[in-house]
């Protein structure tokens, strides 16, 4: 198997975890980055596992999901108000069912195979995120 990393930076957003009983439970934020592991079992014409400069779409969804959002559990008791702020224009909401750093790398690890999946078929494919905070 051949495998390559890209990275991906520069995420500001804010979320909270609202069953959480310490801090997490109120509004707050960081920037977020994710790498992303690649594997492939042949290569492609060019020698590579993925063509970095096709995966811009993927930057454009990780843009348009976490740069200056409000990420929410799809569960929180709050999601009402979350969505009458965001109607008011005072937030940009994206409702999850996890917006912990876990449920965040679940997220992208969809949208990557996803994308590889339509570009190449299944040649290659994404087998690890590992999502970062305050990067």
């Amino acid at each position: 198997m051949y495998t390559c990393s890209k990275s991906f930076e520069g995420f500001p957003c804010c979320h909270r975890q609202p069953n959480h009983e310490g801090h997490c439970r109120f509004v707050h934020g960081y920037s977020r980055s994710f790498t992303c592991w690649f594997g492939a079992s042949e290569l492609d014409e060019n020698g590579f596992v993925v063509d970095f400069s096709s995966l811009k779409e993927l930057r454009k969804q990780l843009n348009d999901q976490f740069d200056h959002t409000f990420l929410a559990n799809s569960d929180d008791p709050l999601l009402s108000e979350w969505e009458r702020l965001h109607e008011l224009g005072a937030l940009d909401l994206r409702v999850m069912a996890n917006v912990g750093m876990e449920g965040s790398a679940h997220w992208v690890w969809e949208q990557v195979n996803a994308l590889l999946q339509g570009r190449d078929g299944g040649r290659s494919w994404c087998w690890k995120v590992e999502a970062r905070e305050n990067s």
